[in-house]
């Protein structure tokens, strides 16, 4: 559910399809952060980096009015068939003004990683007065012994700069003085431990989320890249029964513009 589109062939892509088969869990387990938007009825919200639109739906079944945005086509149309005001827009040239009494956002806002300042900025333009900006993101640790793994074997298959594949995972400082720039008032925020079980195991994870480490190996070695990958994280991720669980760390938050 990316909002970050890249001008290189090594962005990371998104297929609903695959996102529903191998990432499901990523909405199922958002309900903390949706507990926190508290949506309520009449409320006008912004969905930012929607993806196929499993939680925008939620919030809309509360009577909320709610427009979901997304830079990725596919996802976009994989919202709208469940027939949500879904759009496909830039997260770093929102173009709202003073619309929305919250704007939401649930794992994605890690993939916009070229300017979280142009995020948050547009974000405080969309919002009303008073206006809550809540979130959860990959924070600082998030998904560590996948990148380190993802990082070294694609040095091994000749990648240079692989760790600018990683995604923005801040520390909770960091992100809050990001809010703050843009005229936030941070009410709540914490880092999260939350190891998560894969059920399509660690290379339906790679082939959903790793995309841009994958695009930089040449095709015909992608298969072993992964394979390499997978069999380097075993020791660390995969239990006795074959059994995977991700190291997610997440970073979750509630600001409010004064």
């Amino acid at each position: 559910m990316t909002t970050d589109r890249e001008a290189t062939t090594s962005a990371q892509e998104w297929n609903s399809s695959r996102y529903d088969k191998n990432a499901r869990f990523v909405s199922d387990l958002g309900s903390p952060v949706f507990d926190l938007l508290n949506p309520q009825p009449g409320e006008r919200i912004l969905d930012l980096g929607c993806g196929d639109g499993a939680l925008t739906e939620k919030i809309a079944g509360t009577g909320a009015s709610v427009i979901g945005v997304d830079s990725s086509a596919d996802m976009v149309a994989a919202a709208r068939r469940r027939g949500l005001d879904a759009r496909e827009v830039d997260a770093f040239h929102l173009d709202f003004n003073g619309e929305f009494d919250a704007v939401f956002s649930n794992a994605a806002l890690h993939w916009m990683k070229r300017d979280p300042d142009a995020v948050t900025a547009g974000v405080r333009r969309a919002l009303k007065p008073g206006g809550r900006f809540v979130a959860e993101m990959g924070g600082f640790g998030n998904v560590a012994a996948i990148m380190v793994a993802l990082c070294a074997t694609a040095e091994k298959y000749g990648v240079a700069n692989a760790e600018d594949f990683i995604p923005y995972f801040p520390a909770p400082d960091e992100y809050r003085e990001c809010l703050e720039r843009a005229g936030f008032q941070v009410e709540c925020m914490a880092l999260i431990p939350r190891p998560t079980p894969l059920p399509t195991g660690m290379q339906g994870w790679l082939e959903t989320f790793a995309v841009s480490f994958i695009k930089s190996v040449a095709l015909e070695q992608r298969s072993s890249f992964l394979n390499e990958v997978t069999e380097r994280l075993r020791p660390v991720l995969c239990d006795s029964m074959d059994r995977w669980t991700a190291d997610y760390v997440r970073l979750r938050f509630l600001a409010r513009l004064a």
